[in-house]
């Protein structure tokens, strides 16, 4: 079949040009007053045909309305013009129609058409998917986590200071001097004790350690531990100075990060 006039095959149909057509019949009259005349012929837009607006040219002149019409009008716009060139574009016409419809091409478009529902299911799962890491993303976020206060109370053995102040991100004498300049401990010699009126709570509890000197005689020192009673005062405590262990401040950046992607 040779070639007569460029199809469009992107739409639901195959479609030509309005304005190729009419330079291809070599219609004498102008095209924006023979075009009108082919629509009283009972073609309807957006059935039959549709309008479509052409580029700037690169000389600057005004853009042209063109139109997209079906094989089918086009077959009967070649019969209507009753000439040679009707005749042979309107063969040409149903020539195209036969081979479109030909099993060949059904199947080829059945199988064009299956691949772009796949390649739109494929992309609409792809978005689904990031949707949904997202949102678990921000259910991880917002979700409770085990907070120190709970840590506390499952644990009932007595805890140095030393792992008191790492649960806090702080260095043992960086801890217990922050407890003295809030007013909860001084120091004695070599041992930080509990000021008058926390004492006597229940907070610390002493336990003797036996050790051997270089020379290995055997000695005895006395070490406070927090137990769970003092663990529990010294949260309460220090949270209302605004100071939280590592574990809690977690949640509370997960939150501030939430509420400014908000």
């Amino acid at each position: 079949m040779n070639y007569l006039i460029r199809i469009n095959y992107d739409t639901e149909q195959p479609m030509v040009s309005a304005r190729d057509l009419h330079e291809g019949l070599e219609i004498g009259t102008r095209f924006n007053d023979w075009f009108p005349r082919m629509m009283e012929y009972g073609f309807s837009e957006g059935k039959d045909f549709y309008s479509k607006m052409s580029k700037t040219s690169e000389s600057g002149g005004r853009p042209s309305v063109d139109y997209q019409i079906s094989v089918d009008m086009a077959k009967q716009i070649c019969m209507i013009q009753r000439s040679e060139k009707g005749r042979q574009y309107r063969q040409y016409f149903l020539d195209l129609e036969k081979a479109w419809n030909t099993p060949e091409q059904i199947m080829a478009r059945a199988l064009r058409f299956a691949q772009q529902s796949m390649d739109n299911l494929k992309e609409h799962c792809q978005f689904l998917g990031a949707q949904v890491v997202e949102q678990q993303k921000v259910i991880e976020e917002l979700q409770p986590k085990a907070s120190y206060y709970d840590m506390i109370l499952q644990c009932k053995d007595l805890i140095a200071t030393t792992v008191i102040a790492k649960d806090y991100g702080m260095s043992a004498k960086k801890f217990n001097v922050m407890l003295h300049d809030m007013g909860i401990q001084f120091k004695q010699g070599d041992t930080w004790v509990l000021y008058a009126k926390y004492q006597g709570n229940g907070y610390l509890k002493a336990k003797t350690c036996n050790y051997a000197d270089t020379e290995g005689v055997q000695h005895s020192r006395e070490h406070s531990y927090w137990t769970q009673k003092g663990r529990l005062f010294l949260y309460d405590f220090l949270k209302q100075q605004g100071v939280l262990p590592v574990v809690d401040m977690q949640p509370y950046k997960a939150q501030r990060s939430i509420s400014q992607r908000v």
